[in-house]
């Protein structure tokens, strides 16, 4: 089956079912899936709930039966009752590869089996080179009045989206959000991954980052102290509470209201 974590995560939190706690899936969910497997003698570290299963079997079934990745992520959130368009980056195969001193990984190896033991050295998009943006993600980049990159790993969630579409971006029409806050993450192992490939685990080194395609960066109030570092890199700054104790409401509004578009 097909998993494709972030785009299911968007669909999941629209449609208020998202499980903040474990960070994945679906909320209350149920294992009798992975319990039968286990009891079967099968490998069962891959947690996957039974709500969560349905999910994948209806996607990869949508694939199978000729749907490109795009048509049953609109399939899905249509399922979902989601109103808001949740578009792949590419319907072509892209898969995240950890390079590691135990060999190359993939995403659910490192993060899931291994649980980010393995010292990394290398990440590599495989595919990503020969993907091609979709039409309809071409059309809504080109059509949008802004664009904001969340405060997501830039390593990994925002890298290969940039790599794919970064040269459709209008710089002064995009926004990044930091991921980091007094040095720290608020979810996930960004600031690990950041330091283990050389770079400086704050707000100034992910602004560097984006420089090339955002023109407005959002800066957490507890780091204003860095605002000046990261307008010398050409951004104009927008400092406020960052942090989504409501599912990302008060921040939305805050970008949307302070940038001026």
């Amino acid at each position: 089956m097909l998993v494709c974590p972030d785009v299911d995560a968007v669909i999941y939190r629209l449609a208020g079912i998202f499980n903040d706690k474990a960070g994945y899936g679906i909320k209350e969910d149920t294992f009798a899936v992975l319990e039968s497997l286990a009891k079967a003698g099968e490998d069962t570290w891959f947690r996957i709930g039974d709500r969560d299963f349905a999910t994948h079997l209806l996607r990869s079934d949508l694939l199978r039966t000729g749907a490109t990745l795009t048509e049953a992520s609109l399939q899905l959130r249509r399922r979902f009752g989601v109103n808001a368009l949740v578009l792949p980056m590419t319907d072509d195969s892209v898969r995240t590869r950890f390079v590691t001193d135990r060999g190359e990984l993939s995403f659910q190896e490192y993060f899931v089996r291994e649980r980010l033991q393995p010292k990394l050295s290398g990440i590599v998009f495989a595919g990503g080179k020969s993907a091609r943006p979709t039409v309809e993600v071409v059309s809504a980049l080109r059509s949008a009045d802004l664009v904001i990159i969340g405060p997501s790993n830039p390593l990994i969630s925002i890298a290969p989206v940039l790599q794919l579409v970064g040269d459709l971006l209008r710089r002064e029409r995009t926004v990044a959000v930091t991921p980091i806050i007094g040095g720290l993450a608020l979810k996930g192992p960004t600031v690990e991954m950041m330091r283990a490939l050389g770079h400086r685990p704050d707000a100034v080194e992910v602004a560097r980052m984006y420089k090339d395609v955002a023109a407005t960066f959002v800066l957490d109030e507890r780091d204003s102290n860095l605002s000046g570092a990261i307008e010398e890199l050409g951004y104009r700054t927008i400092v406020c509470d960052t942090v989504m104790r409501d599912g990302g409401r008060e921040l939305a509004d805050s970008v949307l209201r302070l940038s001026h578009v």
